[in-house]
């Protein structure tokens, strides 16, 4: 995906100018205002935000803060682009938040090189991130980062009103798995179950993650039950389609998985906690086991 800024700027003239200066370096989007600077970044994040410091309303400063304070965008970097040159300024933009600063009039030539640093320091540090973020062996999320992002998701769902659904998936007899065909196939049926639920799980929203030895889930953003229940059902098939041979399973002669199904609708929001959420999913999780693996399971909600 090609790499977006963001211009935000009071002034339609400066927006055209900085446009123009960047033209072919990055996909632009503009704002005029901080509150619709904002709204567009909630709904597509920017890999760099151009910032005008001084603007109506609600200020550059202010815009920045905003950003700095909302977990789904505190990682954004933010530029400064402003009249006022002086110390006292810089530090009142640093303190906001700010990874830099470029006074108007703007060069051509300095702004081009700032904001090509800023986007290379950008992409080192998601590399980074990703690789603090990435189960070593499957190549999906790790625990820490999927609850990470299970949180976030369920702050930015109740926050707009939509549904969110988890999947919990457990490889079934896995431990029968190794003790059969020994722990490296163990490790390579793994990354295979993990590439079949990834499969599945394809808009980029959606998270796949390694949680336990032989377990995993699927986070849904703006799914309910009924989508949850048709992505199951295909990771059913995903992983059956794998044909990995399993000797020693009671369940069937090759791989399978039983998965735990929920979901959430804004309603449901209300005084609850993510973890309610993973609860459930356990729960129906249990309860595809106990009637005898190899299928997904929903349960009812208390």
């Amino acid at each position: 995906m090609k790499t977006n800024i963001l211009i935000v700027d009071d002034n339609a003239s400066m927006i055209q100018l900085v446009a123009r200066m960047l033209k072919g370096v990055a996909r632009l989007r503009f704002a005029t205002g901080g509150a619709e600077a904002l709204e567009l970044m909630r709904q597509e994040r920017p890999d760099l935000v151009l910032l005008d410091a001084e603007m109506p309303g609600m200020s550059g400063y202010e815009v920045c803060e905003a950003i700095r304070a909302d977990a789904l965008l505190s990682t954004v970097p933010v530029v400064f682009l402003t009249g006022n040159g002086d110390t006292a300024a810089e530090v009142r933009g640093l303190e906001a938040g700010a990874v830099d600063f470029i006074t108007k009039p703007v060069h051509e030539a300095l702004l081009l090189a700032r904001v090509r640093t800023q986007l290379r320091v950008k992409t080192l540090s998601d590399e980074l991130r990703l690789m603090a973020c990435t189960d070593g062996l499957t190549g999906v999320a790790n625990r820490r980062h999927f609850d990470e992002m299970l949180n976030l998701e369920w702050v930015r769902n109740a926050r707009e009103g939509t549904s969110l659904a988890l999947l919990m998936v457990d490889v079934d007899h896995f431990k029968r798995y190794n003790d059969c065909h020994g722990h490296p196939a163990g490790d390579v049926c793994l990354k295979a179950v993990a590439r079949a639920l990834a499969s599945v799980a394809r808009r980029p929203a959606d998270l796949v993650g390694r949680v336990g030895g032989e377990e995993f889930a699927v986070l849904l953003p703006g799914t309910d039950l009924k989508g949850a229940r048709r992505v199951a059902q295909e990771a059913i098939e995903a992983v059956h389609a794998l044909a990995v041979p399993h000797a020693d399973s009671p369940t069937a002669p090759q791989v399978t998985a039983s998965i735990g199904v929920a979901a959430c609708s804004d309603a449901e929001f209300v005084d609850r906690a993510a973890s309610s959420l993973v609860r459930v999913a356990d729960e129906a999780l249990y309860a595809a086991k106990s009637a005898g693996r190899n299928r997904w399971c929903t349960v009812e909600k208390g």
